[in-house]
């Protein structure tokens, strides 16, 4: 079984990215999920979803958090077994990651990408995946949040449009506090297929991913040939 993950740079739901997620799933009407826990399930967020979604032949589907076990009969493991791909979105990596871990939603993800379900996401829902980068969940500066370690590298998203972003992951990286690994601008995505790449996509000509390692004592960053999508 492929495992599969599209990471990108922004977290705002776009056509063409959950476009390409759905397609990967190789279904006529895939279920899709959008999981919005770093956004505090945030209901103008869930809203735009389903907008993006009435434009995709998919069947849009929302994992809430904040919920009751009255009004909530299923399991958050069996709501992610039935989906066909998974959504993240953006918003407080650190306090997501920590909700998932106390429901176990990190380890009902962590079954149903080894069992092919494709996962992805922007911004907190990029950055989730990887073994860590910077994040502003904390007060007063971006610090270093780990991630689940799907793909053992570091992350950067928001690579173009936050000016603090690129000098502080270089810096991360040049330090040792983060790991060689992958950066996106808000609107350039990476595909990967069993944690390697597989392609690289965007949404124009100026927006790009790239590859950040140290080299010599020095960060080298190398862009990754992309495919605009539409």
């Amino acid at each position: 079984m492929k495992r599969q993950l599209l990471i990108y740079g922004s977290g705002r739901h776009t056509v063409p990215f959950l476009n390409y997620m759905a397609k990967l799933t190789g279904k006529k009407t895939p279920n899709m999920c959008f999981i919005p826990t770093a956004s505090g399930d945030n209901e103008g967020y869930i809203e735009h979803f389903y907008e993006v979604c009435n434009q995709l032949d998919v069947k849009p589907h929302v994992l809430k958090v904040w919920i009751n076990s009255y009004d909530q009969k299923e399991t958050f493991e069996e709501i992610i077994n039935t989906m066909d791909a998974i959504v993240v979105g953006g918003g407080n990596t650190l306090n997501m990651l920590a909700i998932w871990k106390a429901q176990g939603i990190d380890i009902a993800l962590k079954k149903a990408y080894e069992n092919g379900v494709i996962m992805g996401g922007g911004s907190a829902g990029s950055l989730c995946w990887t073994n860590g980068g910077t994040t502003d969940s904390r007060p007063a500066k971006l610090s270093i949040v780990k991630g689940m370690s799907f793909i053992n590298k570091s992350h950067c998203p928001h690579y173009n449009s936050e000016k603090s972003r690129r000098p502080l992951y270089h810096k991360n990286i040049l330090e040792g506090n983060l790991s060689d690994g992958y950066a996106c601008d808000d609107r350039s995505a990476i595909h990967f297929i069993n944690e390697e790449i597989e392609k690289s996509v965007s949404l124009d000509a100026e927006n790009h991913s790239y590859y950040v390692s140290l080299k010599n004592e020095k960060v080298i960053e190398e862009r990754l040939a992309s495919t605009i999508i539409k």
